[in-house]
Parts: structure tokens; C-alpha cells; sequence
């Protein structure tokens, strides 16, 4: 059973960090690009940031310098965001595709799997 699983979401101040993770199963995992996308009601899917299979990542403009990704061969996909400001209050989730090497513009459409989300509220 292939299953994304995004956790650590929650409640933090401006300025804060947060750290979340994604756990992958039921796939192989090293044959995969992770990507970081997150929703605000009424808005589209917005990527932030993806993950090669080599380790190789690209985020948005918006979260450069402030937003980290980086996953291990335990199946685990680890976003790290700090500076956060109120604009990042989103639904985060975790998404996957099966390619070495990640789809260029971070479009949700280039993704097949999807975990459920997790909640960040920067207040």
C-alpha cells in the first residue's frame, strides 16, 4: 500500500521555525522526486520546494533562504522552515513522482502520489 504521511504541522509564531516530515512507504523510495507543495483556501496548489532521488533540490522564490529540504534513505522527507511569516499559513503536503530527476516549474500535475497534509498557521 503506497502511502505518504506528512507530519509536525501546527501553530507558531512569526519568526519562528517549524520543522516537518513525510513518511514514504509501500514505494521505492530512492527511485522517487519528493516535492512540497501547499494551499490557502481559494488558491491554487503552490510548489514550494522539491527533492531529487540524488539529493538535488529547488524551491520558490518565495521561501529561498528561508525554507530547507533534504530526506535520508529511511523513506523520510524532511522540510525545515524558519522565518516563517503569516503568508506561509498553509495546508503543507508531501508529494511524490517516479523520476530520478524532479519535473522543472514544481507544477502539482507532474505528481501521482499525495499525502493527506499538515497544517502550519504562522500568527
Amino acid at each position: 500500500h503506497v502511502q505518504l504521511v506528512e507530519s509536525g504541522g501546527g501553530s507558531v509564531q512569526a519568526g519562528g521555525s517549524l520543522r516537518l516530515s513525510c513518511a514514504a512507504s509501500g514505494l521505492t523510495y530512492s527511485r522517487f522526486c519528493m516535492g512540497w507543495f501547499r494551499q490557502t483556501p481559494g488558491k491554487e496548489r503552490e510548489g514550494v520546494a522539491a527533492i531529487s532521488s540524488a539529493g538535488r533540490t529547488t524551491s520558490a522564490d518565495s521561501v529561498k533562504g528561508r525554507f530547507t529540504i533534504s530526506r535520508d534513505n529511511a523513506k523520510m522527507m524532511y522540510p525545515q522552515m524558519s522565518s516563517l511569516k503569516p503568508e506561509d499559513t498553509a495546508m503543507y503536503y508531501c508529494a511524490a513522482v517516479l523520476r530520478w530527476v524532479c519535473p522543472t516549474g514544481r507544477s502539482d500535475e507532474d505528481y501521482t502520489l499525495w499525502g493527506q497534509g499538515t497544517q502550519v498557521t504562522v500568527s
